[in-house]
């Protein structure tokens, strides 16, 4: 008897350190969110001239005419994307892997500004996107088309099959391997 005692707290210390842990990291996502416009509105702080020189590093602006442009530019295509990737770590539903198609646009988006041989960042994107979406998007319909097989033959609610069908990893880490 007081072994199986032992067991039973021991088990409710580790769901409470667990359940401390998620509510950090919950918090600090909301931390996060919620600075969201005071990180795009850093560009402003960035001097119009077309050579930026800090402590760190020296950025000069090929094509754009100041480094104050460039680094909204930039602060446009990041933001964005850090937002959808953690949308897409976080997210428990099923058609979830539907956030790849933005992530790589705007992961594009940001290689091309990067690189200094393109003049027009969003000219092709479109073409390298097509490989994914003909990957994602059938792969998206095929899940859609199991879930409601499986409802008309079965009796579950589509939470049911929703959490059924999902894969939840506990750690960050186990997330990120998921899909690589």
């Amino acid at each position: 008897m007081d072994n199986k005692l032992h067991k039973y707290k021991n088990q409710k210390l580790k769901n409470q350190a667990t359940n401390n842990q998620s509510y950090v990291f919950g918090i600090g996502v909301a931390i996060f969110i919620a600075v969201t416009p005071y990180l795009y509105s850093l560009y402003e702080s960035v001097p119009e001239t077309k050579v930026w020189h800090t402590f760190l590093f020296i950025y000069n602006s090929a094509h754009y005419e100041d480094a104050n442009l460039a680094m909204w530019v930039l602060t446009g295509k990041l933001l964005p994307l850090i937002l959808i990737l953690l949308w897409f770590f976080t997210c428990r539903h099923w058609w979830y892997h539907a956030l790849l198609v933005p992530i790589v646009m705007y992961s594009y988006q940001i290689i091309v500004f990067f690189n200094d041989e393109y003049t027009y960042i969003d000219e092709f994107q479109l073409f390298y996107l097509v490989p994914f979406m003909a990957v994602i998007i059938p792969s998206i319909y095929l899940v859609r088309a199991r879930i409601f097989n499986r409802l008309n033959t079965v009796d579950k609610t589509i939470q049911d099959l929703e959490d059924e069908l999902t894969f939840r990893p506990k750690t960050f880490w186990g997330k990120v391997k998921q899909y690589f």
